[in-house]
């Protein structure tokens, strides 16, 4: 999912200023913009979960815009880097004239070429070139993390969405199954009933439980075209697109949760987001030192070479070589206000730095608790589901040889049902909570994506 940058067609169609060993070392592959071909994606076979994080970040717009912002970037960076060679101007010019003298007669004109090549360079500027292009390598590292952000964000976007299909086509099944228990303990009511043995109220509430339970599939089948719809979106592709997921089932794999204040400082390590704040904080600070040093002497030298030839006059060939020293004086006070300006900006992006810093240890923390709760809940829903399913096997036994009563069977019914959404919710739970403390801690990637089931949900059939 990953390769070097500089593998980059982009960076292959012209780079005279090396610009491209100033980004991060790693970019997605394959997604709009970067240049490298997109792998062909088989919407006529069940998908993984890799398969569908690649195509998002191969279709995903958000990718093809921070790849272009960070081409923005590179492009500045050259910019500043250009201040350091000289400039080099050729003038060429030519005029002619026609002298008609009194007596009529009309003489050859005379034709002047004019050609004038000037170099300048500059020789010194009390460090402003120096501070503009820190400025512009530290923005370039920014928008380079800013895109590992966008991709581990939408890899997480697109993680979640994958198991909410997946959790809605275990809710899916889980309704019908429901809805299966419901009618045959309306068939057992009203067999009953017919047979003299069970009372009407028995019978219509059998029937209205069957009636929820119905609507509840419905609902459900809803919900799974909802799901289908946000997971292609993310991918990419039209709401309409059908595609089909892999439907092995997985246990949620154990997770050994580390402690948490060790997960907060790896994320202050990793976080490609705060890693991009940083950048912009020192890309601040180097802009305070370029406004500072714009307010200073700038020392250029000139060269020129002029040359004039006439048809009828002599030719010149004049060369010059000399030294300009610019002093600003005064200029209306707008230096010190920009001085003011990148000052203040520093101090924003110092404080947004710091806010960013407080907010990734409680994403950390909140993602830790999560995955903590949701795996102690798997274990939970799984004894919750297996004495459910007994409690409703004996209570339909019961009323079906006579000795229970309808009320029961219902009720058993019922909290069968609500323990396999619970039990559907819990491994969904799970494997968004993996994804999300990955996410939190600057390590949600290729391998991690790897790592996570295909589905975990299991099947109720």
């Amino acid at each position: 999912m990953l390769v070097h940058a500089e593998e980059s067609i982009w960076y292959k169609e012209g780079d005279p200023l090396n610009t491209r060993i100033e980004t991060l070392p790693r970019i997605p592959e394959g997604y709009r913009g970067s240049g490298s071909p997109c792998a062909q994606l088989d919407l006529g076979k069940p998908l993984t979960l890799a398969e569908v994080a690649d195509a998002s970040l191969c279709n995903n717009p958000q990718t093809s815009e921070i790849w272009a912002s960070v081409r923005v970037q590179a492009a500045l960076l050259g910019v500043a880097k250009s201040a350091y060679l000289p400039t080099i101007t050729d003038n060429v010019s030519t005029n002619s004239n026609v002298l008609i003298p009194e007596s009529g007669t009309r003489r050859n004109p005379s034709v002047n070429l004019s050609n004038s090549l000037v170099a300048s360079y500059l020789l010194y500027d009390f460090g402003n070139r120096n501070a503009n292009l820190e400025n512009a390598r530290q923005l370039l590292l920014s928008a380079s993390a800013s895109q590992s952000s966008v991709v581990q964000n939408l890899l997480l976007v697109a993680t979640v969405a994958y198991y909410q299909v997946q959790a809605n086509i275990a809710a899916l099944n889980a309704a019908r199954e429901a809805e299966r228990a419901g009618e045959e303990s309306f068939k057992a009511a009203n067999a009953r009933y017919r047979a003299g043995v069970a009372t009407p109220a028995d019978m219509l509430q059998a029937q209205t439980a069957f009636a929820q339970f119905t609507l509840a599939r419905i609902t459900s089948e809803g919900n799974l075209q909802i799901a289908y719809g946000n997971l292609v979106n993310v991918m990419g592709l039209p709401a309409q697109q059908k595609v089909e997921l892999i439907s092995t089932a997985n246990d949620a794999p154990a997770t050994i949760l580390e402690d948490v204040s060790s997960l907060i400082e790896q994320a202050g390590l990793r976080r490609p987001d705060l890693v991009a704040s940083e950048a912009q904080v020192k890309a601040a600070q180097a802009g305070i030192d370029a406004s500072k040093a714009a307010t200073k002497p700038t020392i250029f030298v000139t060269a020129s070479n002029s040359v004039q030839d006439g048809s009828q006059l002599s030719s010149n060939n004049n060369s010059t070589l000399g030294l300009t020293l610019s002093i600003p004086i005064f200029a209306g006070y707008a230096p010190t206000y920009r001085i003011r300006v990148a000052e203040a900006t520093a101090d924003l992006r110092a404080a947004q730095r710091d806010r960013l810093r407080l907010q990734i240890s409680l994403d950390v923390w909140n993602a830790y608790q999560n995955l903590r709760t949701a795996l102690q809940s798997i274990n939970a829903t799984k004894v919750l589901l297996e004495s459910a399913e007994q409690s409703y096997r004996v209570a339909l036994g019961r009323y079906k040889a006579g000795v229970g009563n309808i009320i029961d069977t219902l009720n058993a019914q019922s909290a069968l049902a609500s323990a396999r959404q619970q039990s559907i919710q819990a491994r969904l739970n799970s494997n968004i909570a993996r994804a999300t403390l990955a996410q939190a801690m600057g390590a949600l990637d290729s391998a991690m994506i790897q790592s996570l089931p295909n589905a975990s949900i299991p099947s109720n059939n």
